[in-house]
């Protein structure tokens, strides 16, 4: 299983990107270790992830989001379940 992810950086951006383990991504993301995009923008929180069923898909959903104006982002992560990103940061980080 492959997810598209959204993190809010501790400036208010949004920054995109794929993984197949939620939990470790975003702990190098904060750790420094993650996209350079990310290293001097952190704390950073995941707001919001999709499942995919590979690679391909998630890249492809990626590219799509990243052409997005803010504020379609802004509407999509503000939908998304609090009870989601719990479940799916449980689940990963085993």
């Amino acid at each position: 299983m492959w997810y598209l992810y959204i993190l809010q950086c501790k400036d208010g951006s949004y920054y995109i990107g794929v993984t197949i383990n939620i939990r470790q991504r975003l702990d190098r993301h904060n750790s420094g270790k993650g996209a350079k995009y990310t290293r001097s923008k952190r704390p950073c929180e995941l707001v919001y992830f999709e499942e995919c069923d590979n690679e391909v898909k998630a890249r492809s959903r990626e590219h799509e989001l990243k052409k997005w104006r803010r504020d379609a982002k802004e509407r999509l992560v503000s939908g998304f379940l609090s009870s989601a990103l719990s479940r799916i940061l449980r689940i990963s980080g085993q």
